[in-house]
């Protein structure tokens, strides 16, 4: 029943073929290279966020998983809120150099 699942069709138009055969992507998550060859990149932006300033890192590769941990570990010690997004994380409020120190202190290098 497996095969036969409805959740993994969601987005797929209806066949009248009864030999139609549902194909599915998988994605395949690259594994994430070691800290030090990350090339992160944190900036501040204002525009489009109705004038609210948030500080957004950049260039990660890797896991969804190990982005999101990122993201929480630097939420957690800016103590503010934030999210994980299209590979981005966005830290709310202007914490630039904090965060380029705090990705030094966890091993990544090549932060800008």
């Amino acid at each position: 029943m497996k095969n036969n699942d409805w959740k993994e069709r969601l987005n797929i138009v209806y066949s009248t073929n009864p030999d139609f055969k549902y194909q599915t992507e998988e994605k395949e998550e690259t594994e994430t290279p070691e800290k030090r060859h990350q090339r992160l990149r944190v900036s501040i932006e204002k525009k489009g966020r109705g004038g609210k300033t948030v500080t957004l890192i950049t260039g990660f590769e890797g896991k969804e998983d190990d982005l999101k941990e990122l993201g929480k570990t630097l939420k957690t010690k800016c103590g503010v809120g934030g999210t994980v997004k299209d590979g981005e994380i966005v830290i709310q409020g202007d914490f630039k150099q904090r965060i380029i120190d705090l990705l030094k202190a966890e091993g990544y290098t090549q932060t800008k």
